[in-house]
This record gives structure tokens, sequence and C-alpha cells, in this order.
């Protein structure tokens, strides 16, 4: 497109060049020559926009380089100078003077039509020059020798007239006879051909075998494929007579490099809409014109010739590719399809599949990716009903199943709503018990009360009757029975003289204090015992649960009677706030609570106090909560930012007394803070904390607080600070809760060894039961490596094969690196489908089926891979270390706790440090026993081996099974198919279904399939001969499959850039 893309280039580099500028016009002008200079540009209109975007500056510039390019010469020059070439007058001296420029000539014409801007080639191609036609007659005169050296026609002008008046005759009878458009076409181009060779005199032929000696008819196709770059060009080019015609021709050229220029013009010219169908006219005409017996003889007769030339091959074969399988028709491309079968495509493809050449192999895959086969698709067909039966089936018995499984469902759903029914009424049925309970223990307790005072009150009534016996024995009183019933009392004066006083009724002496109660109620008291304390009201009945304290017997209260009961039992645990009330649920309302800080808003979605009502918020107690809670420390974490303590006037004089006074901080900050948040965690006091690491009490502390408390052993200079406020005799009530925590905890004696053993003796336990495992795992496996002889014999196998297939290049060795065991699957078999590990597979299962499960003898490798024993030894090490440190310090300090702990743990201790002695002595012996060495080649690099070979030789067999399943059902395949092939009647009406079915599949893929179309637009041609990033050609997605293509061709598709 004459060198659109470069204007700026060239402009700025003529800029530099010519560095003298002429004075930009005004606006109106300049505009103006920036219109014209756009016009003979000729660019497409989305440039064109980004150009009239420039700045005038931009602008000027630009019309300036294209007024200093100048055109080296005008089209009528080049014209004149090839119809001298063609002047059948001039002497055979003569011309060949002249034509010893007719290389160079075209060459310049080339670069002409390629750069100069479309105003020149229009020029060119108008009537008044009819430039296209001078090249095509000039490209027919080059290469008529050709075309008759091929004919063998070299003997004279005679034989050659006589041969063409019958390709004359020829051609008119087929004119006569033929009556279809699409062949009058044809007819007409063959026919015009072919008489122009009639024309052709014997010095002509001389000087046009003179001519094809140059590059005469190369150049030439290039400038026809200049010309056709342009839109115009292109549209005169195709409704030429005779141009493609003679493009076509061009392939009897005997350069191959100008044969390879034809093929990827006219492929390129197969993409373009309306391409396709001049391209097959074309080649009608070269066979009747190089009197083929089939169309595309010759092209494949070069095909095979030219094996030598990689480019011509690769170009003709981008062809055949396109000119194929560009079509829509797919009957039709399956015709252009068989048309190259019948030349013999197929079984020279076959042979030349295996070319060294990328390029040819993938022009020859993708020609081989797009066949069509008809049988496969038959085939297919046949499989795709058998496969909707089966879906079919499979989904009538999903159904079922579905069905099932919702009555299943629905069953447990019913089980599981009378289980929870059931679980109700258990749970109703419990809580009336625990009701009766709680009443049956009230009443026994009640009944227990009052037996207890029924024995007091006959306790104080015996003691009264035996003192008043004592007394009438004494003969201070006397006692006898009035009339109605009563015992009177009459004291007597000295001498047995009864006294002047009136009795006084056992009733109201029962009131007197006659001194403590003594003994035992005695058994076998009278009828006649005075019974006092039961005349005296009994004692209320206690409220339901949960009861207020009982009041006394003997008091004021013991007069008031009892509460009227409750409608309904209160719920256990019920919250203060709600009030039951007759008939109704009240809900106190809650008093608000006052913070000192603003606290963020939890934007929950609150229920209404209606709703509350049955819920599980109506049986708990946040209140309670409120109180149980670090408030404080909740609001110094939530409380929102850059705020004081909100004051409350009303509380200020109860609070100025209860003021915290300001305390002293003598740590860091930051070191401050975190050292509070680790002491919250114990929950205990500083001397708890420091008494307990003094004790070396474990249970007191737990050993993650310990852990934590190692980052906080004091520092040299806190040490100093600390003892130097000490010495300062200033009261530690002033210091912060965390520096008197550091204060006290930096006193305790040999505090880092004593945290240190702490760590130790509660981590002890854990790292035995961590390391423990770890230590078996490596024994173990390294045991059943090394005396397996099924894997024994598997790597005898191995270094069998190895041996075999390295002897001739490599010799043979002894032995391999156990790494060696990942790279069997990199050893693939020529068809790449199976590899050395399948293969080992397959023998070991026909020919030593008794190693096929060599894995069950490795136990633990894959424990033992995650295993890294360097790291366990160096636990086991500082296990070893820690309990020396704590026999010193049983040795020097008298420490119960310490002295149990290592009589506990000193035989465990001794067993890991035997088990690691063992592990690491198994694993050397296990390492060196193949070849390996234990300092490089550790158990995570060791075991894994094992691993990895295990796994790969288990999907191995699965890989051969399934290979073997499918070669089994393909056998099977085909015998079914030779079984139908022998009752052709009773599948004929299924057939025929199914060519309908197909037919119609075909033919809605073909109204959504398309090939690739390119409008003949300006740069279209060398688009798509460069490959342009978007164009693509994808084939019909027919679902069916040629023989050894492989199984992703319905996906796949042909990209340019590998056609051309």
């Amino acid at each position: 497109m004459g060198n659109i893309e470069s204007v700026d280039g060239q402009s700025e580099m003529k800029h530099h060049i010519m560095p003298l500028k002429v004075p930009m016009p005004d606006p109106t002008e300049l505009e103006e020559k920036f219109a014209i200079v756009l016009n003979s540009m000729n660019l497409p209109p989305d440039k064109a926009r980004l150009l009239r975007q420039y700045d005038n500056e931009k602008k000027w510039d630009l019309i300036c380089d294209q007024e200093r390019f100048q055109v080296k010469n005008p089209p009528h020059t080049y014209i004149q100078k090839l119809r001298g070439y063609l002047d059948p007058g001039v002497t055979r001296k003569k011309f060949r003077r002249r034509v010893q420029e007719s290389t160079k000539v075209l060459r310049e014409l080339e670069i002409s039509l390629r750069t100069n801007h479309i105003g020149w080639v229009r020029e060119f191609l108008n009537d008044e020059n009819r430039g296209l036609d001078v090249l095509v007659e000039y490209l027919s005169f080059a290469q008529c020798a050709v075309m008759l050296d091929f004919e063998g026609l070299e003997n004279g002008e005679d034989g050659f007239l006589d041969k063409a008046k019958s390709w004359s005759r020829s051609i008119e009878d087929l004119h006569h006879t033929s009556t279809q458009p699409f062949c009058n076409t044809l007819v007409r181009s063959a026919r015009q051909s072919v008489l122009r060779y009639v024309l052709l005199s014997y010095k002509t032929i001389k000087n046009s075998r003179l001519v094809s000696q140059k590059d005469d008819v190369h150049v030439c196709i290039m400038c026809l494929r200049a010309i056709m770059n342009y839109q115009y060009g292109f549209n005169m080019v195709m409704s030429h007579a005779h141009a493609v015609n003679e493009i076509a021709l061009s392939l009897n050229n005997k350069n191959s490099r100008t044969k390879a220029l034809v093929l990827e013009l006219l492929a390129a010219v197969c993409l373009v809409r309306g391409g396709h169908e001049i391209i097959l006219s074309a080649f009608d005409n070269f066979k009747e014109v190089c009197k083929e017996k089939h169309r595309f003889e010759r092209l494949m007769d070069y095909f095979r010739s030219e094996e030598g030339n990689i480019d011509f091959m690769v170009a003709c074969m981008q062809f055949i590719n396109i000119v194929v399988h560009s079509v829509e028709d797919m009957n039709f491309r399956v015709h252009l399809q068989y048309e190259f079968t019948k030349l013999g495509l197929d079984d020279y493809l076959e042979k030349c599949k295996h070319t060294e050449s990328d390029k040819l192999s993938v022009q020859i895959q993708a020609y081989l990716d797009n066949v069509f086969d008809v049988g496969g698709l038959l085939e297919d067909a046949e499989t795709k009903n058998a496969a909707l039966e089966k879906v079919e089936e499979l989904e009538e018995h999903l159904s079922h199943v579905t069905e099932k499984l919702l009555e299943v469902e629905n069953e447990t759903m019913m089980k599981v709503a009378d289980l929870e029914k059931l679980l109700l009424q258990k749970d109703k049925d419990l809580q009336a018990i625990r009701e009766t309970y709680e009443s049956t223990n009230t009443q026994v307790n009640t009944l227990r009360r009052m037996i207890k005072e029924k024995d007091a009150a006959f306790q104080r009534h015996f003691n009264i009757e035996r003192r008043l016996l004592e007394l009438e024995q004494q003969g201070t009183i006397r006692l006898h029975k009035k009339p109605d019933g009563d015992i009177a009392i009459e004291p007597l004066g000295v001498g047995g003289v009864v006294g002047s006083g009136l009795g006084i009724p056992l009733g109201d002496i029962g009131q007197l204090s006659l001194g403590p109660a003594a003994g035992l109620t005695e058994p076998g008291g009278t009828d006649t015992s005075l019974p006092p304390a039961s005349e005296a009201p009994p004692p209320p009945p206690p409220p339901p649960p949960p009861p207020p304290p009982l009041p006394s017997a003997s008091g004021p209260s013991a007069l008031v009677p009892p509460p009227p009961p409750p409608l309904a039992p209160p719920l256990p645990e019920a919250s203060p706030s709600v009030i039951l009330s007759v008939g109704l649920s009240a809900i106190r309302i809650k008093k608000p609570i006052k913070t000192k800080f603003r606290l963020p808003v939890f934007n929950w979605t609150a229920l209404k106090p209606n709703q509350i009502n049955g819920t599980v918020f109506n049986e708990i107690d946040d209140e309670r909560v409120l109180e149980e809670l670090d408030l404080e420390r909740f609001e110094e974490l939530f409380k929102t930012r850059a705020q004081g303590p909100v004051v409350d006037l009303a509380c200020t004089k109860s609070k100025v007394a209860q003021k915290a006074v300001n305390k002293v901080t003598l740590l860091d900050a930051n070191r401050s803070k975190n050292l509070a948040i680790t002491l919250r965690k114990a929950n205990k006091t500083t001397e708890e904390i420091c008494k307990a690491i003094e004790k070396f009490d474990l249970k007191a502390l737990p050993v993650d607080f310990v852990e934590c408390l190692m980052r906080f052993l004091p520092t040299e200079a806190e040490v100093k600070v600390l003892r130097q406020y000490e010495r300062e005799r200033r009261p530690l009530d002033q210091l912060a809760e965390e520096d008197r925590f550091m204060l006290l905890f930096s006193k305790i004696e040999r505090l880092t060894q004593r945290m240190n053993i702490i760590t130790f003796v509660g981590n002890f336990a854990d790292n035995v039961n961590m390391l423990t495992p770890q230590l078996n795992a490596i024994i173990a496996a390294s045991g059943s490596v090394k005396s397996s002889p099924k894997l024994k014999r598997m790597l005898e196998i191995i270094l069998a094969l190895g041996n075999y297939m390295n002897s001739s290049k490599r010799g043979c060795v002894y032995g391999f690196k156990l790494q060696s065991l990942d790279l069997l699957l990199d050893t693939k078999s020529t068809d790449r489908k199976m590899t050395l590990l399948h293969y080992i597979a397959l023998i070991v299962k026909e020919k030593y089926p008794e190693l096929a499960n060599f894995y069950n003898e490795l136990h633990f490798v894959d424990k033992a891979a995650a295993v890294s024993l360097e790291n366990v030894l160096l636990d086991v090490r500082e296990l070893g270390k820690g309990m020396d440190l704590i026999r010193r310090e049983c040795s020097l300090h008298d420490h119960s706790v310490l002295k149990g702990f290592v009589q506990a743990s000193d035989t465990q201790l001794d067993k890991l440090q035997k088990d690691a002695k063992t592990a690491e002595e198994a694993f050397n012996n296990v390492v060196n026993y193949f070849g390996e060495s234990a300092k490089t080649t550790p158990p995570s690099v060791f075991f894994p081996v094992f691993v990895r070979f295990i796994k790969a030789y288990k999907d191995a067999v699965e890989g051969n099974e399934q290979r073997k399943k499918q070669e089994e059902a393909m056998r099977e395949k085909l015998l079914a198919q030779e079984a139908k092939q022998h009752d052709p009647k009773v599948q004929a009406q299924k057939k025929r279904q199914q060519q309908q079915e197909l037919i119609a599949e075909l033919r809605r893929r073909q109204a959504k399939d398309h090939r690739p179309v390119y409008e003949g637009k300006d740069g279209t041609i060398e688009d798509i001969i460069t490959g342009g990033p978007d164009s693509t050609l994808k084939r019909p997605h027919v679902g069916a499959s040629s023989p050894g293509r492989p199984s992703n061709v319905n996906n796949a598709s042909m990209p340019l850039h590998s056609v051309f």
C-alpha cells in the first residue's frame, strides 16, 4: 500500500536531510492541501482519522514530505518499454540489446507499484495506459516458450502451428457442446489462451525463450501481486480475461521460487470472497492448455518431483490445503478432496508425514486434520445413536434412582420427625419428673424438719415430767388430777403442808424454762405427757424453688401466712428483667448503661420486645454476664479514638477519692503493653506467677504461657533501672502492674535456667510423642526397603532393560542411581504411546506376576519420605541436653518436682535416644546398600524416589489396563460391524434414518460454521500472505476423524501463518 505506515518515519528522516522548511500557509489553505495529500495516500478510514487528529505543525510536515517526494518515472515510461519488448518487428539483435534491461525495468515497476501513492497506480491501470493488459501480455510472452518446452513442441514453427490448430478445434468443439454458464466461462478463457499461442511466430518463440532464461516471469508475478494489494487493482485483475489464467500457467516455470510465489498468490486469492471459483476456473484452463487428464495433475507432478525444495513443497501443500478446505459446501469439499486423492496425494502424504521439515510437517498435519472421512461420519452417526440410547437408558435409570432417593429422604425425614417428637415428649416427661422430684424433695425436707421438731418437743416434755416427779418425791409439790382431766400442781409447805396457792396447770408449767433439756428421748413415755408444742401453729410451707431461707418457727415470722403459689413454675435461671404476672408476661425496661468511653456501634438487627417471648433470649441473663466481664478492658480495647473519659457530674464527687494515682512506668511502652497482654492470659497475680516459677509448678502455669514469658526475660538495662528504683526506696504501689511484675520477676534466682527447665519439662511429653513415630517410620521403611526381595527383582529388570538399550552406545553398567527411576516415564516408545515403565509393568504382569505387588513389601516409605532425620536427631540431642540441665539443677538444689520428673522421664529419653541411634544406623545402611551417600541423600530425598516410583508404576498398570480395554472394545466393535454387514436388510431402515440425521446435522453445522472470507480491500492480499493476526481458517467441526488423526482434531483450527 505504498509505505503508508512509514510516512512519519520518512518525513522525520527527510526533515533532517532538508532542514529548511517552507513557511506554513493559513489554516484554510493548509486543510485543503492536507485533504489532497490524504486522498493521494488512499488510507483506510481509521488511519485517515488518526492523521486528521494531527496538529497543524505535523500536518504541514506531512504535506512538505509528500511534495518533496518525486516519482522517479511516470507509468507510461514503463508501459512503453514493455511494449517495445513485445514488438514483433524488432530485429533479433536489437531485441537482445533491449531485453538486457527488461528485468531491471520490471523490478523498478514493481517497486513503483508497491511504494507510490494510489494515484500513480490508478494512472498505470487506466484506460489510456492499460498497464494491466500490457503486463499480462508480457507475462504470457515471457512464458510461452516454457509452455512449448513442456509440451515438447520445439521442432519448428510448422509443427507448433499444426498442434496449436488442433487445440483450437478441440476448444471450439467444446465451446459448441457446452451449455452451462460456468463451463462457458471456462471454455472461453481456455480458448483465448490457446488462440494466443496459435498466433505466435517462430521468432517470437525464440525471443520468449531468451526472456524465459531471466527472472522476468517471477518479477511479473510480483508486479501483479502489488497491483492486487489495492482493492481497485484486485478487482481489475479478477475481472481481466486471462490475468489469473496466466498467473496459474506460470506454474510451468522451471524456477521453483517462482512456482512457490505463484502458489502463495493463488492461495491468498482463494481466501478472498469470490476468489475460490476464479482459481478453480484458472486450473480448468490450465488443464486444457497443458493437456492434463485430470485437474491439478501437473501440480501433483511438481509436488512429487521437487522433493529437495522444501519451500516449494510447503507452498504447494499450503495451496492444496486452502483450495480444498476453504469451501463452505461440504459436498463440494469432499469432491475436491477426492480429486487429490485420485491423484495420489494421500499416499504421498503418508510417505512425507515423517519429514524433517517442521513447516512441511505442519502443513501436512493441517491437511490431515481437516480431511472429511465420510465413512467415519457414518460410523460416528452409529456411535452417536448408540450413545443416545445409552444416555436415554441412563436418564431413565437416574430418574428411578432419583425417585427412590426422594422416597428414602421422605422416609428418613419422617423417622427424624418421629424421633424429634419422641425426644420432645421425653423432655416433657423429664421436666415433669424433675418437678415431682423437687416437690417430693421439699415435702421430705419439711417432714424431716417436723419430725425433728416433734422429737425436740417430746424431749422437752419428758424432761419436764421427770422434773415434776423429782419435785413430787422431794415433797415440794403434789400432783392431782382435776375433774376436767387436767393435772394440777400444788406446792407443799414445810412438813408437807399444802400451800394456799391455786394449782398451776401443767400446760402453764410447760411454758417455764426448766433449764437445758438433757439426754435423748426415752422410749416408753406415758400417754399423760403434755404436748405443749403441739398447740403452736405449724410452720408455713416453703415457697417453690429457688426457696428463700426458712423463717424460724419461734420468731414472729412464724405467724406470717405463706405466699400464694405462682400460676406457673418459673424457668430456671430466669432473667430478672422478666416479671411473670397473671396471664401476661411483662418485660421490665432495662436501664441504660453508662460507659466511661464512647464505643463503636454494633449494627445488629434487634428483635421487638413482643418477639422475644418463647425464644432463647427469654432464657438468658445478659445483666449477669455484664457483672462477670471485665468491662474496663473491653472499653479500653474498643473505645473510639481521640476521646477522654465521659465525665458524669453527678458522680464526680463520689469518684474523686477513687481516682487511681498515675502509675510509674519504667519499661518500654510496646514491651510493657505486650507484657500486660501476656500476663492477662495467666489470670494470676504477680506473686502467684513468680512463686510457681520458683517451684517449677507446671500445674499453676501452662506451658504456652511460660513460652510467652520467655520473650520477656529482663535485660540488663531493665534490671538496672528497676534496682535503681528500688534503691531509692520509692513505693512499689506506684509502679505499673507490668513494672512491678518485672521487678519481682528479675529477682528470681537463675531465672533463665528455671524458665528453660520449665519449658523443657512442659514440652517433654509432646516432643517424645512427636519424635517417636518419625523415628519408627525411618526404621521400618529402611528395613523394609533393604529386605524386599521383590524390589530387588524389579531393579534387576530395570537394569537389564537399560543395559540392553544403552549397550551399543554407552556400554553396560553394573548399577544406577535411584533417581534414574524417575526417567522411566521420559523414555517413550516410537509411537509415543508407551513409556518404558508401562512396558515394565506389562512384562511384570506377563512374565513375573509374583512381582506385581512388590510395593506391598515397602512399608511406611510414604511416612518416612516426610521425615527430616537431621532435624529429628538434633531435637533428640536437645532433649538430652535439657535433661542434663535438670540433673545438674537437682544436684545443686533439692527440687522434688524435678526429681520426680527425672525418675519418670529418664527411661523415655533413654529409649528415644536408642531409637534415634538405631534409625540413623538403619538409614545409613539402606542408603549405602543402594549405592547412595547419606550426606547427599537424606530421607527426604531417598524415600520419595520409591514413593514416586510406586505411584508411577500403579498409574502405568492402570494405563495398560485401560489401553487393553480400549483395544478389546475396538475389536468387538469391528466384529459387530462385520456382523451387521452380513445382514443388510435388517439394518437398511436404521441406516437410512442415520443418514438423514447426519445430513440434517451437516446442514446445521454448515449454517453455523463458515470459512473466513476476506473482502477485497486495500492490503488484503498482503495481509493474507504475510499471515495477519486476525487471519484464521477453521474447518467445520463434523465429529469425524480420519485414520491416524489426533483425537482432538475436532477442535483444530488452521492459522494462516501456518498456511503461508
